[in-house]
């Protein structure tokens, strides 16, 4: 179990590097989102399992931990990226903005 619960951090770890890694090298805050959201979460995940292979009397908490990850993350991510998209608007090599009539962005695609 240690082994696993090694390897786990590591992976977690790794994830979250290149979550960081893609916030530094996307071009725009949609991309930038996305990187940081999709890889930080399963960062977190592995850590958090990593740990829960680490002291099995903790796996509990850390179910309930990663269940308020999986919920709060999505969600999160999507506020701010309709946050952004309200400020800047859509970004500028977008072909077809269907969003501009549900969320208000500026009239100006492209």
């Amino acid at each position: 179990m240690e082994i696993v619960s090694q390897v786990l951090l590591v992976i977690g770890g790794l994830f979250f590097l290149l979550g960081g890694l893609g916030v530094l090298r996307m071009p725009d805050v949609f991309n930038r989102i996305q990187a940081g959201t999709k890889a930080t979460t399963l960062g977190a995940f592995a850590l958090l399992l990593g740990i829960g292979f680490m002291y099995p009397t903790w796996f509990l908490k850390v179910g309930i931990i990663i269940v308020f990850i999986a919920i709060s993350n999505p969600i999160g991510s999507s506020v701010l990226a309709k946050a952004s998209y309200k400020a800047q608007g859509a970004p500028s090599n977008v072909v077809q903005d269907d969003l501009k009539e549900f969320l208000g962005g500026t009239e100006d695609v492209g």
